[in-house]
């Protein structure tokens, strides 16, 4: 129950106690990613590596594993990893690739609409069009056939727009 850290605890330790609170040893990304990919072609890694992607972990996974631990170990910055992160998760799919085995990325896609919903929508858009112009003048103008592909504009505009929330936002009265 009393195990929390007391306010300040950390204030009385001794600083540059630990490697990432000293400078790093890379400072530039070249030479970060260098140290990495020159790890990463080592066998026993390369074979670690490949072992854990067999066993399902996914590479966006691994990749921040092994930066995390190189800032860590103060071998380079955060900021560095960042930068670097894309190159060595493309280098180790690539090896993946290489080896032959089946893989996951990590990495989130981007949720697809449904198209059915947003064509019904459109369609809708379009009856209600012909019905104001069938009250206005008393004729319509029916299109023959209507269009199957959605256009990306079209469904950009039939999204709902979403409300701000929060305790500041105001809402229409």
């Amino acid at each position: 129950m009393f195990n929390a850290p007391i306010p300040g605890q950390s204030l009385t330790a001794e600083p540059k106690n630990y490697a990432w609170e000293n400078p790093p040893q890379f400072s530039t990304p070249e030479e970060s990613l260098v140290f990495h990919l020159e790890r990463l072609q080592e066998p026993e890694r390369t074979k670690s590596v490949l072992g854990l992607i067999d066993l399902g972990l996914d590479i966006k996974t691994l990749t921040e594993g092994i930066l995390r631990g190189a800032v860590a170990d103060g071998r380079h910055s955060i900021d560095v990893s960042m930068i670097i992160a894309p190159i060595i998760h493309e280098y180790i799919v690539g090896s993946a690739e290489a080896a032959g085995l089946e893989y996951d990325e990590g990495l989130e896609t981007i949720q697809e609409f449904d198209k059915e919903e947003t064509n019904k929508g459109i369609r809708e858009k379009e009856a209600r069009k012909i019905l104001a112009q069938f009250e206005e003048e008393g004729e319509v103008d029916i299109p023959e056939e209507p269009s199957q592909e959605v256009p990306e504009e079209q469904i950009a505009e039939e999204q709902p727009k979403e409300m701000p929330k929060g305790l500041m936002s105001r809402g229409d009265m």
